[in-house]
This record gives C-alpha cells, sequence and structure tokens, in this order.
C-alpha cells in the first residue's frame, strides 16, 4: 500500500483555532474589574512634515545634491491610535473557538490517500494526544504574545481567560503575563496550574470532548495618552495622494486582525533547527519569518511539512515525536497541501 499510495492532488484543512478580531479601548487600570464601560479607541489622521532620510542613489557624495534633496519636504498623512488623555490602560478582547476534527480534511479527492491520513493522526492522538499542543497554545494567550508591539513596554500587562458557555463564564483564569517566558513557553510557579488547566480545556476542545469557546481579554498598563497599535491594512492600489499608513478599525473601534492574533497563537515550533538561538516561531509548513526574510524549514534538510507529512503517512516513516508535534500543529493551522501538478 505504501508504494500505491500518492498525496491528494486536492488537500485542504481547516483551522481548528478560530480567533476573532480583537477590539481596543481605553480605561483606567484601578477600575479593570468592575463592570465600567471603556471607550472605543477611534482613529484619527495625522499630518507630518518629515525629512529625506532614506538611503539616496550614489551615495549622495555631491553636498549640493544632498542639501537639494533635504530641502523637499516628505509630507505624510497617516492613521494614529492613542490612549484617550485621562486613560492609562489598553483593553484588548476578543473570542476564540477551539475545533475538533484534526486531520479530517475538509476537501480531499483521493479515499485512500484520507484513510490513511486519518489512521496515521488517530495514531498520533493514541500516543501522545492534545496535551504538549495545547500547553503552548495555552501559554501564548497566557503571555499575552498576541499584544504585539502593545506588549513591549508596559507596565503591567493582566490577561483574563474565560470559558463561554450558554453566554455565561463557566470558569475564568487570571495571568500576570509579565512573568511567562515568552521563549521557553512555560509560566511561573504561581501560575503553573491555572495554565495546566486552561491547557486541559483547549485539549478537550481539540479532541472533539466539549465545545470551547474562550473570551480573551488583556489589561496593558502603558500611560496616559500613550499611543497604541492595531493591526496596519496593506493598501495594494495606492494613488497619489493616499494615506502613506491606513490602520484596521471595526465599526470605527480600533483592533488587530484575526489573522495576526492566529499568528501569535501559533507561536509554538521550537522544534526547527535553529531553535536554540531564535526562539519558538509561529507554526508554518516551511518555517517562515517574514520579518527576518527567512525559512527554518528547508525542503533540502527534509525538516518542512512536505516531508515529514509524506515520510509519515506514505512511507511509513514516522518522524521524532517533536516532528510529529510540529505536522499535527500544521494541520491545526489550515491550509492548502495537495499535491501541486
Amino acid at each position: 500500500m505504501p508504494n500505491e499510495l500518492k498525496t491528494a492532488s486536492v488537500l485542504a484543512f481547516e483551522r481548528k483555532l478560530d480567533p476573532s478580531d480583537a477590539l481596543l479601548s481605553g480605561g483606567d487600570w484601578n477600575t479593570r474589574g468592575s463592570s465600567q464601560a471603556w471607550a472605543p479607541i477611534t482613529l484619527r489622521e495625522k499630518s507630518v512634515r518629515g525629512t529625506i532620510s532614506n538611503r539616496l542613489k550614489g551615495g549622495a557624495t555631491d553636498p549640493a545634491k544632498l542639501d537639494a534633496a533635504i530641502q523637499n519636504p516628505n509630507l505624510q498623512t497617516v492613521d494614529v491610535a492613542t490612549l484617550p488623555a485621562d486613560a492609562d490602560t489598553l483593553k484588548v478582547q476578543f473570542t476564540l473557538r477551539v475545533l475538533a476534527g484534526t486531520g479530517q480534511p475538509s476537501a480531499c479527492n483521493d479515499a485512500a490517500y484520507r484513510q490513511k491520513l486519518l489512521g496515521t493522526v488517530q495514531g498520533y492522538v493514541q500516543q501522545h494526544g492534545f496535551g504538549e499542543l495545547a500547553r503552548r497554545y495555552a501559554a501564548n494567550l497566557a503571555n499575552g504574545r498576541f499584544l504585539w508591539r502593545n506588549r513591549i513596554g508596559a507596565e503591567q500587562v493582566e490577561v483574563v481567560v474565560s470559558q463561554v458557555e450558554n453566554g455565561q463564564s463557566k470558569v475564568e483564569w487570571t495571568f500576570n503575563a509579565l512573568t511567562h517566558s515568552m521563549l521557553d513557553l512555560k509560566a511561573p510557579a504561581t501560575e503553573a496550574d491555572a495554565l495546566a488547566q486552561l491547557a486541559a480545556v483547549i485539549a478537550d476542545g481539540l479532541a472533539g470532548k466539549a465545545h470551547v469557546l474562550l473570551q480573551v481579554t488583556a489589561f496593558v498598563r502603558i500611560g496616559a495618552g500613550q499611543e497604541v497599535f492595531p493591526s496596519q491594512e496593506l493598501i495594494l492600489d495606492r494613488g497619489r495622494g493616499d494615506k502613506s499608513k491606513t490602520l484596521y478599525d471595526v465599526a470605527g473601534t480600533a483592533a488587530i486582525h484575526s489573522q495576526k492574533i492566529g499568528n501569535a497563537l501559533r507561536t509554538i515550533d521550537t522544534w526547527y533547527p535553529e531553535a536554540a538561538e531564535n526562539g519558538p516561531i509561529a507554526v508554518e509548513p516551511y518555517g517562515s519569518v517574514t520579518t527576518q526574510g527567512k525559512a527554518y524549514r528547508q525542503p533540502k534538510a527534509k525538516t518542512d511539512f512536505y516531508n515529514l507529512l509524506d515520510s509519515w503517512v506514505i512511507k511509513d516513516k514516522a518522524p521524532e515525536p517533536e516532528q510529529q508535534h510540529f505536522v499535527i500543529a500544521t494541520l491545526i493551522r489550515g491550509g492548502v497541501f495537495g499535491e501541486a501538478n
């Protein structure tokens, strides 16, 4: 059977961690536990006059040419989002659905391959369960990685995760995010039990043992009137006179893209070759980190998702347990993985 089996030409998986957009609001740190309404953070435009600071062609060795270039102002109109002048804390809130069915393709045009794939994933679940992956996802909720730039330089960060059933909070966990390690994804001893409980709930959701909906609320104390950082929109068709930076909002409220939240939650890959120096990266088939311009899982080294999956499913050569975690995490991520013509 392994010799006859081929990768399906149509093979797709739906994501199993499904976050919403995260909405931003502002308020006072001392009232974060009350029912007091927080003011939504809105976007506003700002026009600035910058200087020419980019690298000039030819090295700009001619002083006259450099002086002439600098005399031309660098005019920009940008979106900006800030806390109100009387609010020192940013509130970031989103929901997260944890779905069952890992390894079940949403589209697969080869019945034999589908059956073998499902058997392979089931074997992983019986041997390892979802405990390790769930612990890492829970760690990225607890440490506030989903805050991205908003986390940097914060005085205090508190993350509250609630499991919601029938519209009501069933159980709630509170984490001091700055005490959690961003590198080894471990909790301090004082919050290890709470993290383990949250991880168990996520694991049950992935295994299909329970319906899991989490509401995540982060409070970030950064200072009154300070700038905050929603997602930035990618404008492909930019005309003359348009803004040079456009921020994302939902019905007028500044927000972070659900895709960016998802990227932070799946930053659990510490199994790639250079993990000891770089720390965890987001789970991607080739270990791609666009901000570094590098793919850490190269097909030549056979550490990429496709080589590992084919070896495991088609050749019956199970990878090391760490690489099995990576393959399953990629299936949880979702995507289109068919054999290209």
